[in-house]
């Protein structure tokens, strides 16, 4: 779920029992994952998806988590899936080793800049030319609650859209423009991106965006 050096405490301890929310959409899927697609969950939590798509009939799915904690939970709950844990990237795989990627509410969890080009420059390497990276992720929100939190914790944490919630946990929202620069940067298109309301981990609900984007050939 995070590959943010700055809130890896949290992911360690209370961020790790948490329950994860991004659902996966199952036409997205069949319009752009085949059963023999080779897949990555990149910061795959305890294995929530790696489970859904393994019962989907996807055959070759595996998940990369930073977090020991939600590893090991994973392991505990899906002793049949294939989870590995790494700190930092790059990881064990060749370029290209992958024809699809997921990163669900990964980089609304790294409120660090550097890590989350970090993060998707890695997905970039990982997935081969043509395959497609399937993200779900939180933009900037525009309802008054998000506004004044953005607003009243700028100062704290440096940049407006990054916010801490009453647990501990760190978070960034960003806008539409600088989600899709950053795609673009590290060879990704975006094909397409449909809204919804996810649940948030502090018991509210934001708009989410669920994006295909295709690794440039």
């Amino acid at each position: 779920m995070t590959l943010s050096h700055d809130s890896g405490d949290y992911w360690e301890t209370t961020g790790a029992a948490r329950t994860f929310t991004h659902p996966l959409d199952p036409e997205l899927l069949s319009r752009y994952f085949s059963p023999d697609d080779r897949i990555l969950d990149y910061g795959c939590g305890y294995g929530r998806l790696l489970a859904q798509l393994a019962e989907r009939g996807y055959r070759d799915v595996r998940g990369v988590e930073p977090s020991a904690a939600l590893v090991d939970r994973g392991r505990k709950e899906h002793p049949e899936l294939r989870i590995t844990h790494f700190e930092e990237p790059p990881l064990p795989f060749a370029d290209g080793a992958f024809d699809a990627a997921l990163l669900f509410a990964v980089l609304t969890s790294i409120p660090d800049a550097e890590d989350r080009e970090g993060a998707v420059a890695e997905v970039g390497r990982l997935v081969r030319p043509g395959g497609v990276l399937y993200i779900s992720d939180v933009p900037l929100q525009t309802d008054e609650r998000s506004v004044g939190r953005y607003r009243a914790q700028e100062r704290e944490t440096g940049a407006y859209g990054v916010f801490r919630i009453e647990d501990g946990g760190v978070f960034v929202h960003q806008s539409q423009e600088s989600f899709h620069a950053l795609l673009g940067r590290h060879g990704f298109t975006v094909e397409t991106e449909e809204r919804r309301r996810t649940p948030t981990l502090d018991g509210h609900t934001d708009l989410s965006m669920q994006v295909i984007a295709r690794r440039t050939p």
